[in-house]
C-alpha cells in the first residue's frame, strides 16, 4: 500500500519498540511528518536519526503513565506540525505467571503502561483528531480478546484496550473520528525476546518452542514480524480504510479464532 501521507501527522507511542518503530518507518516513507515519543531517550534519539533523512521527524521523551508527559507529547506536535492526523499507541508492558504470585506493583505497571497510557494519549490527542478528522489505532493483543492461562493482568489491561477502542468509536463517530485496534499474537520484537529471557527458566529458545506449540500452524508456525503490524497499522490509517471503525482486528495465525491456542 503506498497512500500518500503528505501534509499529515502522525503521532506515536512506545515508538523506539519493534512496533512502534516498524509503523515510524513505514509513515515516514509515505510522507507523514512523525513526533515520536517513548521514554527509552537514547533509542528514540537513534530513530528520529535513522528516519530524518526521509521524513520529518520529531522525537518526545514520554513516559505514557503520566498524564503530564502525554498532554506534552501531543502539544510538542501541534508545535512542531500545527496538526495531529493519526495517533498510534504501541507502548506496552508484558507480565505472566501464576495470579496467586501476582503483586500489586505488577498490576500498577502494566495496566498503567497498557491502559491508562493508552486512554490518556487518546484523551490527549481528541480535540485535534475532531479538527482533522483523524483516527487512532491502539495496539491491542489477541490476549485482548480471549484468556490465556497466566496472563491474567496483561489480559485485563489488552482487553480494557479492545472494549474501550469500541466505546471512543462510537463516542467520537459524530466528529468522523475513527478508533481501532490492532490485535497481534507474538510478535519478533525486543518485548518477546524479554518475554523469553524473563519467563523461559533459563531456556528462551524452549520458551519460543512452547508458545509456537500453540498455533494451528504445526511445524510451519512463525512469529509475526513488526512490519505485518505496521503494514495493517498504516492500511487503518489510510483512506481504504474509512469505513472501519470500533474494530478489533486480528492479525494472530488464528489464535483467537478457536479452541487450541496456548495448549
Amino acid at each position: 500500500m503506498t497512500s500518500d501521507m503528505g501534509g499529515k501527522t502522525v503521532v506515536i507511542t512506545g515508538a523506539a519498540g519493534g512496533v512502534g518503530a516498524a509503523a515510524a518507518k513505514r509513515f515516514a516513507e509515505a510522507g507523514a511528518a512523525l513526533v515520536l515519543g517513548d521514554l527509552a531517550a537514547v533509542a528514540l534519539e537513534e530513530l528520529c536519526g535513522r528516519l530524518a533523512a526521509i521524513s520529518e521527524v520529531h522525537g518526545v521523551v514520554c513516559d505514557v503513565t503520566s498524564v503530564a508527559d502525554v498532554e506534552n507529547l501531543m502539544a510538542e506536535a501541534v508545535d512542531a506540525t500545527g496538526r495531529i492526523d493519526v495517533l498510534v499507541n504501541t507502548a506496552g508492558l508484558w507480565v505472566e505467571g501464576p495470579s496467586e504470585e501476582m503483586t500489586e506493583a505488577d498490576w500498577d505497571r502494566v495496566v498503567d503502561v497498557n491502559l491508562k497510557g493508552t486512554f490518556f494519549a487518546c484523551s490527549c490527542a481528541i480535540p485535534e483528531l475532531k479538527k482533522t478528522e483523524g483516527c487512532i489505532i491502539n495496539l491491542s493483543s489477541d490476549c485482548g480478546l480471549v484468556g490465556t492461562p497466566e496472563t491474567a493482568i496483561y489480559t485485563a489491561s489488552k482487553g480494557g484496550v479492545s472494549l474501550m477502542t469500541k466505546a471512543l468509536a462510537i463516542e467520537l463517530a459524530p466528529h468522523l473520528v475513527r478508533v481501532n485496534a490492532v490485535c497481534p499474537a507474538d510478535i519478533m520484537t525486543p518485548m518477546l525476546q524479554y518475554q523469553a529471557d524473563t519467563y523461559g527458566g533459563g531456556d528462551p529458545e524452549g520458551y519460543f518452542k512452547r508458545l509456537l506449540t500453540g498455533y494451528f500452524q504445526g511445524d510451519k508456525a512463525r512469529f509475526i514480524t513488526p512490519e505485518e503490524v505496521a503494514e495493517l497499522i498504516f492500511f487503518l490509517a489510510s483512506a481504504p480504510a474509512a469505513p472501519i471503525t470500533g474494530a478489533n482486528i486480528s492479525i494472530d495465525f488464528g489464535t483467537s479464532a478457536g479452541y487450541g491456542y496456548a495448549e
